[in-house]
C-alpha cells in the first residue's frame, strides 16, 4: 500500500471527512490522483500537512454539499 495515500486518508479522517466518501474517492484512481495532486500543491505552496488536509477536507465538503457539523455529531 502507498504510505502517502494512507497518510492523506488518515489526515482527512482527522478532519471528519467520512470514510465512505474517502473510500469512494480513493477507489477511483483518477479521483485519488486529483486529490493527491491538490494536497501536494498546497504543500508546495507552504502549507504544512495538517493545514493542507484541512483545506482539502473543506473542499470535499463544499464540492459534495455536505455539512461537516453533521458528521461531527454522528461520531460522538
Amino acid at each position: 500500500m502507498n504510505i502517502k495515500r494512507l497518510n492523506l486518508y488518515k489526515r482527512l479522517r482527522d478532519f471528519k471527512v467520512p470514510g465512505t466518501v474517502l473510500d469512494n474517492i480513493f477507489s477511483e484512481e483518477e479521483s485519488a490522483a486529483v486529490l493527491i495532486e491538490a494536497f501536494n500543491a498546497l504543500i508546495k505552496d507552504g502549507f504544512n500537512d495538517d493545514l493542507a488536509a484541512e483545506e482539502i477536507s473543506k473542499m470535499i465538503f463544499k464540492e459534495l454539499d455536505l455539512d461537516p457539523d453533521h458528521f461531527i455529531d454522528e461520531e460522538k
